[in-house]
This record gives C-alpha cells, structure tokens and sequence, in this order.
C-alpha cells in the first residue's frame, strides 16, 4: 500500500477539481500532501480553506481526517503534512 501511495505522488503533482487544474505550491511536504489528502478529496479543499485556516485549523482538520474519518497519516507525515499546509497555505 505504501508503495502505491508513494507512486501516485510521484505521478499526481496536480489534481484536478470540475474545469480548474489545482497545482500545488512546490515545497517540502507537497508529496505527502497530494499522495494523502487526494485519496479522500479533491485538492482544490486546501486552495479553498487557505484564507480561513490557521496553523491551529489545518492542525485540528489533519487530525479530523485521521481520527474521525480513518485516513492511514503516520505521525511523521501528519507533521509535515500540518507544516506544508500552515506554512505555504494558512492565513
């Protein structure tokens, strides 16, 4: 399984959402966060939670989708996965 996750974020840099493409900020931590978060949902939720979400929010939503709705996030991804997103995509 960790495999194919680790080749779908080779090959899933974008993600596409209805008519608009979704491209990612390109920093550390973007691999974990489209091979994880694109399994469940679109990509185009991180573009779209940006401007109302703080480090506390996206930290409070990473742990909702892990322990409420069951996504298999390692405590080492979910780190870097928090960082990505508060840093390039929090207000």
């Amino acid at each position: 399984m960790r495999t194919l996750i680790l080749l779908l974020s080779f090959f899933a840099a974008t993600a596409t959402a209805g008519e608009s493409l979704i491209v990612l900020k390109d920093r550390l931590g973007k691999n974990q966060v489209v091979a994880q978060c694109s399994v469940c949902h679109s990509l185009d939720y991180i573009t779209m939670h940006a401007s109302i979400l703080n480090r506390a929010g996206w930290e409070k939503t990473v742990g909702k989708m892990i322990n409420v709705m069951g996504a298999p996030i390692n405590d080492a991804d979910k780190r870097i996965i928090i960082d990505y997103l508060a840093q390039n995509y929090g207000k």
